[in-house]
């Protein structure tokens, strides 16, 4: 398992969105989207996510540290 690289919001979406998750709302400063019965929540602010965050979202997304770090690309 490969550390996660720093990465910002909109980065993260792109991955998500590739992955096939659907944006489905936002609520202040988090866009949640959606695929199939997951719901992955990603706070959208205009600073680099920590590294908490970004495994939490991907434990949400239920994607390996691997295929996200490939979906970054």
């Amino acid at each position: 398992m490969k550390n996660l690289p720093a990465s910002n919001a909109r980065k993260v979406i792109r991955a998500l969105e590739k992955a096939g998750f659907v944006f489905i709302r936002q609520k202040g400063s988090h866009k949640i989207f959606c695929k199939k019965h997951r719901l992955v929540v990603v706070p959208f602010h205009n600073k680099d996510l920590k590294k908490p965050t970004l495994k939490a979202i991907v434990e949400q997304s239920g994607m390996t540290e691997d295929e996200f770090i490939k979906l970054l690309r």
